[in-house]
């Protein structure tokens, strides 16, 4: 390969907004913890709003999670799965052929169940923008 070819970097087909939105809620559906009560049955205010940080098959956090991925072109949900692996470390930039060219392959099922059952998919798809140079904090403090 030659250094021109090396020094470009390659383009994605999702937009680092976007990849930052999916991020973001990760990190909102990655604090959620085991229901303390299967059916409390009294006010959230009573409760002290616990419910809200509890993982439950309703959850509009990991609804929302799961409709902005459904949504994605399939070569947009490759990238995000590229991206996760990048920023996971299973690869560097001049990887990034080889890894959307495995996250084409590996796809089985939904996108969506794959990524949310990633503990740290925030952090990795930020560290993967990253090494496109986009920090995506800059998108998270724009939201705020």
């Amino acid at each position: 390969m030659s250094n021109a070819t090396q020094s470009q970097k390659p383009e994605l087909t999702i937009s680092a907004e976007v990849v930052s939105f999916i991020a973001i809620k990760a990190r909102e559906y990655d604090v959620k913890d085991e229901p303390s009560e299967s059916d409390p049955g009294s006010n959230a205010s009573d409760d002290q709003m616990r419910a809200v940080l509890e993982d439950h098959l309703d959850d509009p956090v990991a609804e929302e999670l799961r409709a902005a991925i459904f949504a994605l072109t399939e070569d947009q949900q490759i990238d995000l799965v590229a991206l996760t692996w990048l920023g996971r470390g299973d690869g560097d930039l001049s990887d990034w052929e080889a890894l959307r060219e495995e996250a084409a392959e590996a796809r089985t099922g939904p996108t969506w169940r794959y990524l949310l059952g990633i503990p740290l998919l925030s952090d990795y798809l930020e560290e993967g923008l990253e090494a496109f140079g986009i920090a995506g904090a800059q998108f998270e403090e724009s939201r705020l």
